[in-house]
């Protein structure tokens, strides 16, 4: 029986240490780096997080990967704290995943994403 995208999911979270929107800050605070990607017309309509690197999806993986060409300047070694932010915590837990294969193990993603992040700031 061919996989579902609902299998896809729950294989990519088996690997990830998701974090709470609410711990985010520490997890900033304490040297993560907050990627979004998002595509722009979905940052215009819900709003942006201060400080997000914004990558969108279709070059992540070049861009974190310091083996890559096209790497940024925070993915200086394998060792980099990603979190991967998306709308609802769905596709970046794909992305975190993706992270993973190619040996940037302590990459993760926010579950709920950013509307889960506008949620905690709302409850404030």
């Amino acid at each position: 029986m061919p996989m579902t995208i609902n299998d896809l999911l729950l294989n990519a979270r088996e690997s990830l240490q998701r974090v709470d929107a609410a711990d985010l800050p520490a997890e900033l605070e304490s040297g993560a780096v907050l990627v979004d990607i998002r595509p722009a017309a979905q940052r215009a309509a819900e709003g942006e997080y201060p400080d997000a690197l914004v990558i969108e999806r279709n070059v992540l993986e070049w861009r974190c990967d310091p083996a890559s060409d096209a790497r940024i300047d925070e993915a200086v070694d394998h060792d980099v704290r990603w979190i991967i932010l998306c709308s609802e915590g769905y596709t970046s837990s794909l992305a975190a995943a993706s992270l993973q294969q190619l040996g940037l193990h302590r990459a993760t993603d926010v579950v709920g994403g950013y509307r889960a992040i506008l949620a905690t700031q709302s409850d404030d």
